[in-house]
Protein backbone atom coordinates (compact mmCIF):
# COMPACT_ATOMS: atom_id res chain seq x y z
CA UNK A 1 0.00 0.00 0.00
CA UNK A 2 1.65 3.40 -0.93
CA UNK A 3 1.10 6.10 1.55
CA UNK A 4 1.97 9.61 2.31
CA UNK A 5 4.82 8.92 4.60
CA UNK A 6 6.29 6.84 1.94
CA UNK A 7 5.99 8.52 -0.88
CA UNK A 8 6.86 11.66 -2.97
CA UNK A 9 3.73 13.27 -4.88
CA UNK A 10 3.80 14.63 -8.21
CA UNK A 11 1.94 17.40 -9.69
CA UNK A 12 -1.02 15.29 -10.40
CA UNK A 13 -1.69 13.85 -7.65
CA UNK A 14 0.45 10.02 -8.36
CA UNK A 15 2.38 9.12 -5.63
CA UNK A 16 5.84 7.61 -5.95
CA UNK A 17 7.33 5.44 -3.37
CA UNK A 18 10.53 7.61 -2.15
CA UNK A 19 12.92 4.05 -1.45
CA UNK A 20 13.10 1.99 -4.68
CA UNK A 21 15.26 -0.58 -6.10
CA UNK A 22 17.69 -0.11 -8.47
CA UNK A 23 18.56 -2.43 -10.91
CA UNK A 24 21.58 -1.30 -12.92
CA UNK A 25 24.42 -3.68 -14.17
CA UNK A 26 21.95 -6.57 -12.52
CA UNK A 27 21.88 -9.17 -14.89
CA UNK A 28 18.89 -11.10 -15.66
CA UNK A 29 19.92 -14.19 -12.43
CA UNK A 30 20.64 -11.74 -10.29
CA UNK A 31 17.78 -9.02 -10.30
CA UNK A 32 15.30 -12.14 -9.77
CA UNK A 33 17.20 -12.57 -6.89
CA UNK A 34 16.74 -8.74 -6.14
CA UNK A 35 13.17 -8.32 -6.76
CA UNK A 36 12.05 -11.21 -5.14
CA UNK A 37 13.99 -10.17 -2.04
CA UNK A 38 12.81 -6.70 -2.46
CA UNK A 39 9.33 -7.31 -2.63
CA UNK A 40 9.17 -9.78 0.04
CA UNK A 41 10.82 -7.34 2.48
CA UNK A 42 8.83 -4.50 1.71
CA UNK A 43 9.73 -2.45 -1.35
CA UNK A 44 7.00 -1.31 -4.03
CA UNK A 45 9.28 0.56 -6.39
CA UNK A 46 11.43 -1.02 -9.03
CA UNK A 47 13.79 0.98 -11.59
CA UNK A 48 14.95 -0.58 -14.56
CA UNK A 49 15.29 0.68 -18.06
CA UNK A 50 15.84 -0.77 -21.60
CA UNK A 51 19.31 -0.43 -21.76
CA UNK A 52 19.82 -2.49 -18.90
CA UNK A 53 18.61 -5.08 -20.26
CA UNK A 54 16.98 -7.07 -17.43
CA UNK A 55 13.07 -6.12 -17.90
CA UNK A 56 12.36 -9.84 -19.14
CA UNK A 57 13.37 -11.36 -15.78
CA UNK A 58 12.36 -8.32 -13.48
CA UNK A 59 8.98 -9.16 -15.77
CA UNK A 60 8.97 -12.83 -14.99
CA UNK A 61 9.11 -11.95 -11.05
CA UNK A 62 6.41 -9.77 -11.25
CA UNK A 63 4.26 -12.11 -12.89
CA UNK A 64 4.98 -14.43 -10.29
CA UNK A 65 3.95 -12.20 -7.54
CA UNK A 66 1.12 -10.96 -9.11
CA UNK A 67 -0.40 -14.90 -10.22
CA UNK A 68 0.10 -15.50 -6.45
CA UNK A 69 -2.47 -12.91 -5.12
CA UNK A 70 0.64 -11.23 -2.73
CA UNK A 71 0.33 -8.04 -4.37
CA UNK A 72 -1.43 -6.44 -6.90
CA UNK A 73 -0.17 -4.42 -9.78
CA UNK A 74 -1.30 -0.97 -8.48
CA UNK A 75 0.83 -1.87 -4.94
CA UNK A 76 3.66 -1.11 -7.25
CA UNK A 77 5.62 1.71 -8.97
CA UNK A 78 7.37 0.56 -12.12
CA UNK A 79 9.85 3.00 -13.88
CA UNK A 80 11.41 2.44 -17.08
CA UNK A 81 13.36 4.89 -19.53
CA UNK A 82 13.40 5.42 -23.13
CA UNK A 83 17.32 4.87 -24.48
CA UNK A 84 19.17 7.36 -26.13
CA UNK A 85 18.88 5.42 -29.80
CA UNK A 86 15.35 5.91 -29.58
CA UNK A 87 15.77 9.82 -28.89
CA UNK A 88 13.18 10.77 -31.65
CA UNK A 89 9.44 11.21 -31.62
CA UNK A 90 8.71 8.07 -33.90
CA UNK A 91 10.80 6.25 -32.02
CA UNK A 92 9.01 6.44 -28.28
CA UNK A 93 6.35 4.15 -28.74
CA UNK A 94 8.30 1.44 -30.30
CA UNK A 95 10.77 1.32 -27.65
CA UNK A 96 7.65 1.72 -24.92
CA UNK A 97 6.10 -1.22 -26.23
CA UNK A 98 8.97 -3.24 -25.91
CA UNK A 99 9.71 -2.35 -22.54
CA UNK A 100 6.00 -3.17 -21.62
CA UNK A 101 6.56 -6.29 -23.67
CA UNK A 102 9.38 -8.08 -21.68
CA UNK A 103 8.10 -6.36 -18.11
CA UNK A 104 5.00 -8.16 -19.04
CA UNK A 105 2.77 -4.90 -17.72
CA UNK A 106 0.14 -2.99 -20.20
CA UNK A 107 1.39 0.25 -18.38
CA UNK A 108 4.30 1.73 -16.25
CA UNK A 109 3.88 4.18 -13.73
CA UNK A 110 6.17 6.36 -14.61
CA UNK A 111 8.72 6.94 -18.24
CA UNK A 112 11.94 8.71 -18.36
CA UNK A 113 13.68 10.06 -20.93
CA UNK A 114 17.23 7.96 -20.16
CA UNK A 115 19.39 10.42 -21.48
CA UNK A 116 19.30 14.27 -23.52
CA UNK A 117 21.66 13.20 -26.12
CA UNK A 118 20.65 11.60 -28.47
CA UNK A 119 22.06 8.04 -30.41
CA UNK A 120 21.54 6.65 -34.31
CA UNK A 121 19.26 3.33 -34.39
CA UNK A 122 21.41 0.75 -35.95
CA UNK A 123 20.11 -2.49 -35.25
CA UNK A 124 20.31 -4.07 -31.42
CA UNK A 125 23.45 -1.66 -30.73
CA UNK A 126 22.65 -0.17 -27.54
CA UNK A 127 25.68 1.99 -28.22
CA UNK A 128 26.42 2.41 -32.09
CA UNK A 129 29.81 3.40 -32.62
CA UNK A 130 32.15 3.69 -36.05
CA UNK A 131 35.23 1.89 -36.79
CA UNK A 132 37.26 3.78 -34.76
CA UNK A 133 35.05 3.57 -31.42
CA UNK A 134 33.15 7.21 -31.22
CA UNK A 135 29.36 7.10 -30.33
CA UNK A 136 27.15 7.94 -33.26
CA UNK A 137 25.22 10.43 -32.48
CA UNK A 138 22.19 11.51 -33.67
CA UNK A 139 22.98 15.63 -35.00
CA UNK A 140 19.07 15.74 -35.28
CA UNK A 141 17.82 15.45 -31.81
CA UNK A 142 15.18 17.53 -30.88
CA UNK A 143 13.92 17.76 -26.89
CA UNK A 144 10.93 19.42 -27.95
CA UNK A 145 9.53 17.34 -30.48
CA UNK A 146 10.83 14.16 -28.81
CA UNK A 147 8.76 15.25 -25.55
CA UNK A 148 5.76 15.74 -27.77
CA UNK A 149 6.23 11.71 -28.17
CA UNK A 150 6.97 11.37 -24.37
CA UNK A 151 3.24 13.18 -23.55
CA UNK A 152 1.95 10.82 -26.48
CA UNK A 153 2.19 7.57 -24.13
CA UNK A 154 0.01 8.71 -21.16
CA UNK A 155 -2.41 10.08 -23.44
CA UNK A 156 -2.14 5.93 -24.68
CA UNK A 157 -2.55 5.11 -21.28
CA UNK A 158 1.02 3.17 -21.79
CA UNK A 159 2.41 5.05 -19.05
CA UNK A 160 0.74 7.36 -15.82
CA UNK A 161 3.65 9.98 -16.07
CA UNK A 162 6.84 10.93 -17.92
CA UNK A 163 9.66 12.48 -16.94
CA UNK A 164 13.96 12.95 -17.79
CA UNK A 165 16.69 11.70 -16.70
CA UNK A 166 20.27 13.12 -16.97
CA UNK A 167 18.76 16.69 -17.75
CA UNK A 168 20.62 19.57 -17.04
CA UNK A 169 18.44 22.88 -15.77
CA UNK A 170 18.31 24.28 -18.60
CA UNK A 171 17.06 21.53 -21.60
CA UNK A 172 14.48 20.86 -18.27
CA UNK A 173 13.17 24.81 -18.95
CA UNK A 174 13.10 24.06 -22.71
CA UNK A 175 10.49 20.98 -21.96
CA UNK A 176 8.47 22.67 -19.29
CA UNK A 177 7.68 25.74 -21.39
CA UNK A 178 6.50 23.82 -24.41
CA UNK A 179 5.27 20.50 -22.30
CA UNK A 180 1.47 20.02 -22.24
CA UNK A 181 1.92 17.34 -20.02
CA UNK A 182 4.60 18.33 -17.27
CA UNK A 183 7.71 16.58 -16.25
CA UNK A 184 6.63 14.45 -12.98
CA UNK A 185 10.29 13.02 -12.29
CA UNK A 186 14.01 14.17 -12.85
CA UNK A 187 16.44 11.37 -12.42
CA UNK A 188 20.21 12.41 -11.68
CA UNK A 189 23.15 11.32 -10.13
CA UNK A 190 23.16 12.36 -6.04
CA UNK A 191 24.62 11.32 -2.90
CA UNK A 192 26.05 13.21 -0.14
CA UNK A 193 29.59 14.14 -1.99
CA UNK A 194 27.09 15.59 -5.54
CA UNK A 195 24.09 17.40 -3.63
CA UNK A 196 23.02 19.00 -6.81
CA UNK A 197 21.75 21.78 -4.83
CA UNK A 198 20.87 23.82 -7.32
CA UNK A 199 19.21 21.78 -9.65
CA UNK A 200 17.43 20.40 -6.61
CA UNK A 201 15.81 23.70 -5.93
CA UNK A 202 14.96 24.75 -9.70
CA UNK A 203 13.22 21.41 -10.10
CA UNK A 204 11.25 22.07 -6.99
CA UNK A 205 10.28 25.77 -7.72
CA UNK A 206 8.67 23.93 -11.13
CA UNK A 207 7.10 20.87 -8.76
CA UNK A 208 9.35 18.09 -10.41
CA UNK A 209 10.07 15.37 -8.05
CA UNK A 210 13.51 14.76 -8.12
CA UNK A 211 15.35 10.98 -7.54
CA UNK A 212 18.88 10.54 -6.64
CA UNK A 213 20.44 7.41 -8.30
CA UNK A 214 23.66 5.84 -7.15
CA UNK A 215 23.02 7.66 -3.44
CA UNK A 216 25.93 6.32 -1.86
CA UNK A 217 28.01 7.11 -4.60
CA UNK A 218 27.98 3.59 -6.47
CA UNK A 219 30.52 1.50 -4.74
CA UNK A 220 31.05 -0.83 -7.54
CA UNK A 221 32.08 1.91 -9.96
CA UNK A 222 35.31 1.12 -9.38
CA UNK A 223 35.92 -2.29 -10.27
CA UNK A 224 33.54 -1.67 -13.38
CA UNK A 225 35.63 0.97 -14.81
CA UNK A 226 38.94 -1.01 -14.10
CA UNK A 227 37.02 -4.22 -15.98
CA UNK A 228 36.66 -1.58 -19.13
CA UNK A 229 40.94 -0.94 -18.72
CA UNK A 230 39.76 2.58 -18.01
CA UNK A 231 41.21 5.14 -15.27
CA UNK A 232 39.79 5.85 -12.32
CA UNK A 233 39.16 9.43 -11.06
CA UNK A 234 39.94 11.08 -8.02
CA UNK A 235 36.21 11.30 -7.73
CA UNK A 236 35.28 7.73 -7.73
CA UNK A 237 38.01 7.26 -5.89
CA UNK A 238 36.58 8.82 -2.82
CA UNK A 239 33.66 6.92 -1.17
CA UNK A 240 31.24 8.43 0.78
CA UNK A 241 30.68 5.09 2.50
CA UNK A 242 34.06 5.22 4.41
CA UNK A 243 33.79 8.54 4.98
CA UNK A 244 34.59 9.37 8.51
CA UNK A 245 31.70 12.08 9.29
CA UNK A 246 29.28 9.62 7.43
CA UNK A 247 30.98 6.52 9.57
CA UNK A 248 30.63 8.84 12.88
CA UNK A 249 26.94 9.45 12.47
CA UNK A 250 25.76 6.21 11.41
CA UNK A 251 27.37 4.94 15.01
CA UNK A 252 25.45 7.35 16.84
CA UNK A 253 22.59 6.07 15.70
CA UNK A 254 23.39 2.86 15.46
CA UNK A 255 22.92 2.43 11.87
CA UNK A 256 25.16 1.37 8.77
CA UNK A 257 26.85 4.08 6.82
CA UNK A 258 24.21 3.36 3.92
CA UNK A 259 21.41 3.94 5.94
CA UNK A 260 22.65 7.47 6.77
CA UNK A 261 23.48 8.26 3.22
CA UNK A 262 20.20 6.82 2.00
CA UNK A 263 18.48 9.30 4.82
CA UNK A 264 20.26 12.27 4.12
CA UNK A 265 18.57 12.27 0.67
CA UNK A 266 14.99 11.25 2.06
CA UNK A 267 14.95 14.00 4.86
CA UNK A 268 15.30 16.84 1.90
CA UNK A 269 11.93 15.04 -0.09
CA UNK A 270 14.58 13.21 -2.74
CA UNK A 271 13.22 10.52 -3.78
CA UNK A 272 16.12 6.75 -3.50
CA UNK A 273 16.80 4.17 -5.62
CA UNK A 274 19.96 1.63 -3.82
CA UNK A 275 20.96 -0.69 -6.60
CA UNK A 276 21.79 -4.32 -4.67
CA UNK A 277 21.86 -7.51 -5.68
CA UNK A 278 22.49 -8.94 -1.62
CA UNK A 279 19.12 -9.74 -0.24
CA UNK A 280 20.94 -8.89 3.13
CA UNK A 281 21.69 -5.59 1.75
CA UNK A 282 18.21 -4.78 0.33
CA UNK A 283 17.10 -5.62 3.55
CA UNK A 284 19.37 -3.12 5.38
CA UNK A 285 18.22 -0.24 2.73
CA UNK A 286 15.24 -0.47 3.52
CA UNK A 287 15.48 0.01 7.25
CA UNK A 288 15.52 3.77 7.16
CA UNK A 289 11.87 4.85 8.14
CA UNK A 290 12.57 4.08 11.99
CA UNK A 291 15.04 7.10 12.54
CA UNK A 292 15.88 10.57 11.54
CA UNK A 293 18.90 12.41 11.18
CA UNK A 294 19.64 15.50 13.79
CA UNK A 295 19.59 19.02 12.87
CA UNK A 296 23.67 18.99 13.70
CA UNK A 297 23.73 15.04 11.68
CA UNK A 298 21.86 17.30 8.54
CA UNK A 299 24.37 20.39 8.63
CA UNK A 300 27.86 17.75 9.13
CA UNK A 301 26.37 16.16 5.93
CA UNK A 302 25.87 19.08 3.97
CA UNK A 303 29.33 20.26 4.33
CA UNK A 304 30.72 17.08 2.98
CA UNK A 305 29.34 18.16 -0.72
CA UNK A 306 32.34 18.57 -3.35
CA UNK A 307 29.68 20.63 -6.08
CA UNK A 308 30.82 19.46 -9.39
CA UNK A 309 33.82 18.23 -8.07
CA UNK A 310 31.60 14.92 -6.90
CA UNK A 311 30.07 14.06 -10.05
CA UNK A 312 31.30 10.36 -10.86
CA UNK A 313 29.23 9.89 -14.01
CA UNK A 314 30.03 12.18 -16.52
CA UNK A 315 29.91 9.37 -19.67
CA UNK A 316 33.61 9.83 -20.35
CA UNK A 317 34.28 6.14 -21.44
CA UNK A 318 31.70 6.59 -24.50
CA UNK A 319 33.73 8.29 -26.78
CA UNK A 320 32.07 11.38 -28.73
CA UNK A 321 29.14 11.55 -26.06
CA UNK A 322 30.32 14.95 -24.92
CA UNK A 323 30.24 16.13 -28.53
CA UNK A 324 26.66 15.78 -29.09
CA UNK A 325 24.73 19.51 -28.76
CA UNK A 326 22.22 18.36 -25.97
CA UNK A 327 25.49 17.07 -23.63
CA UNK A 328 24.12 17.93 -20.44
CA UNK A 329 27.09 18.63 -18.15
CA UNK A 330 28.97 21.41 -19.95
CA UNK A 331 26.41 23.56 -17.89
CA UNK A 332 27.24 24.13 -14.15
CA UNK A 333 23.58 22.13 -13.04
Amino acid sequence: MLTEKSCVSFFNGQMMPILGLGTWQASADEVTVAVDAALEVGYRHIDTAFMYQNEEAIGKTLKKWFDSGRIKREDVFIVTKLPPKGNRAASVEKYLTKSLEALQLSYVDLYLVHAPVGLQEEGEELWPVDETGTLRIDPETDLISLWKGMEAQVDAGRTRAIGLSNFNASQISRIVKSARIHPANLQVELNVFFQQRELVAFCKALNITVCAYAPMGSPGLINTLKARGLDVPECVRCEPLKDPVVCRIAESHHKTAAQVLLRHCMQRGIIVIPKSVNPDRIKENFQVFDFELSKDDVEALDALDKRSKGRRFTMGAFKGFDKHHEYPYADPY
